[in-house]
């Protein structure tokens, strides 16, 4: 810890601000992740050509790997006995008191599960489920009592904690919580960005008079306090975005611009100028279950080789302070785990409609309109989607049956098309161009192209993505279909807790403001407004479903169409 002394005159509770954990992945050089590569139809969900005896195993121990971040060299690993003390104290804590002035938000939590809450994370289910709803328990542990994405580990005689991918990709629908789907309130860079600005406020002293920590607790304090120099953040424009983009761009204007981006104490206290400091370039979370389906990646499309969840990982881990040649060390080592995490990834499947839905909200004669309405305004883009009307003798079978979709074609060389929607966030990839350059990129084949427009996605699961776009700027289906001069102005999201009031299933999306529930009303960081930078809900509408300034597709064709991608 030589390089720490003198570096430590920061906050204590900053610490509780690097808890965040962006979406965490691996990779490894067993599959193809060239740029010309050909995705069949079908997708590929499992990349590394498992047998068929070993994918049930190694999708559980991905998708363990998912909800328990599994990286040893991690760039922040906090001390959790430590920080309980410090939420559960009482109010004459003096620290407390100096932070709670300081920095309310995060002061005010008078336990540690109240702040994973706040992060967005959700508790493990009463059983492990299946399918779209397998949520694997801790080995041998049975359900955890703290909160999905909460990673402790043991160092020496002290437990230190991290934040994994669930802190951003997984999400509860209608009480049951869903590995891989967008979680809908994140508050990561909001913790980050809380964190450095007290981060200059207290010594180690004060955390160890704060919160007993023990020697090896102020060693993991120390370690993490000089790692945060390192990291730069952004808070997001509105609640339920992620900053992402901006922390990897910002982290690295903090670091020395060589191969490893080395730590330097002249670039942590003066980093090089950046765009995305300034200019927002937030986007939502992505769902896991689309992966399969492309051959590029992130919602413009810029990763155009490497392994995605692998490109993830790398990110993330320059964003959380790690030292890449550490970082690439411990690759070396686990390959398997790295794989058993793609194929989590790779392998996960979308919640379906009538999951919650009864099938009886479905006419088949009005989705198979809407599915002709389809294939004719959308497909070209989006893919086609074979259903189980289609097959010979399909109409014996149950509604159900013939509702379900068989194979999805999607095009085999993944699209980016520029339909005139919010440019600012296919603008910032420029700023993480020089990535590139880092020696761990070229080693494992990533490579980033900025483009000009965004990956028409799969539509795969698109029922239970709402809001809408790569900047949550339409709140439902009905807005997509609505010319962007006629589309809300602004609204209010909420939870998707009740199925009855916070879900509009005929528009597929929030209720209208007139129905919204009155406490969502309450949270006004959550509150969308489009005329706010990189939050406008222009474009995809000329050429789509108007035409020289007039609508192609009636209200009843809208609706249609709406009931048939319920079903994909």
């Amino acid at each position: 810890m030589a390089l720490i002394g003198g570096q430590m005159g920061r906050s204590a509770l900053a610490i509780g601000v690097f808890i965040l954990a962006l979406t965490s992945s691996n990779f490894s050089d067993a599959a193809d992740w060239s740029e010309r590569r050909k995705i069949p139809s079908g997708g590929v969900s499992n990349p590394f050509g498992l047998a068929e005896s070993e994918l049930p195993e190694g999708i559980s121990a991905g998708r363990g790997h998912g909800l328990r971040y599994p990286v040893g060299p991690t760039g922040l690993l906090l001390p959790y006995e430590a920080l309980k003390n410090f939420y559960e104290s009482n109010d004459e804590n003096l620290l407390r008191r100096w932070l709670r002035k300081l920095m309310p938000w995060v002061a005010q939590f008078k336990s540690f599960d109240q702040m994973a809450k706040a992060l967005g994370l959700y508790h493990y289910p009463e059983s492990e489920g299946d399918g779209a709803y397998y949520i694997p328990y801790p080995e041998r542990e049975g359900k955890p009592s703290y909160r999905m994405g909460i990673t402790l580990r043991e160092i020496g005689s002290d437990t230190a904690f991290t934040v994994s991918c669930a802190g951003c990709h997984a999400e509860k629908l209608f009480g049951r919580p869903i590995l891989g789907l967008t979680t809908r309130f994140p508050r990561a860079n909001e913790f980050f960005v809380a964190g450095t600005k007290t981060l200059t406020q207290a010594s180690s002293f004060m955390f160890r008079m704060a919160t007993g920590a023990t020697d090896g607790e102020i060693e993991m304090f120390e370690r993490s306090k000089y790692r945060s120099q390192f990291i730069g953040s952004r808070k997001p424009q509105v609640l339920g975005l992620d900053t992402s983009l901006a922390q990897v761009a910002l982290s690295v204007a903090h670091r020395n611009p060589d191969e490893y981006l080395t730590f330097s104490e002249e670039y942590a206290t003066n980093p090089r100028s950046e765009p995305l400091a300034e200019v927002p370039a937030d986007s939502k979370p992505a769902v896991w279950w689309n992966v399969k389906y492309k051959n590029r990646y992130l919602s413009d499309g810029s990763v155009v080789s490497g392994n995605p969840v692998f490109t993830n990982f790398l990110w993330n881990e320059i964003g959380r302070g790690a030292d890449l040649y550490e970082l690439e060390s411990w690759l070396g080592e686990n390959e398997e785990i790295v794989e058993e995490l793609t194929t989590a990834v790779f392998s996960a499947e979308a919640p379906k409609f009538t999951d919650f839905f009864p099938v009886e909200h479905f006419d088949l004669d009005r989705v198979q309109r809407g599915e002709r309405i389809y294939v004719r305004r959308c497909s070209k883009c989006h893919g086609e989607y074979e259903k189980g009307y289609h097959q010979p003798g399909s109409e014996s079978g149950s509604l159900e049956e013939q509702l379900t979709t068989v194979q999805v074609h999607y095009l085999e060389r993944t699209p980016v098309k520029n339909v005139g929607t919010d440019p600012l966030r296919w603008q910032g990839m420029r700023s993480l161009l020089a990535l590139n350059q880092l020696a761990i990129s070229s080693k494992h084949g990533t490579v980033i192209k900025a483009q000009k427009g965004y990956v028409p996605p799969p539509l795969v699961g698109i029922w239970a993505r709402w809001p809408y776009m790569h900047n949550n700027s339409m709140p439902s289906l009905c807005a997509v279909l609505t010319r962007s001069e006629e589309r809300p102005k602004a609204y209010w999201p909420g939870p998707a807790n009740d199925p009855g009031t916070d879900f509009d299933k005929e528009c597929n999306g929030y209720p209208l403001a007139e129905n919204v529930p009155a406490h969502w009303k309450q949270r006004s960081e959550a509150f969308y407004d489009t005329a706010r930078a990189g939050m406008s809900s222009i474009g995809h509408d000329e050429n789509i479903f108007i035409k020289n300034g007039k609508e192609i597709l009636s209200t009843q064709d809208k609706r249609d169409l709406i009931l048939y991608m319920q079903t994909l």
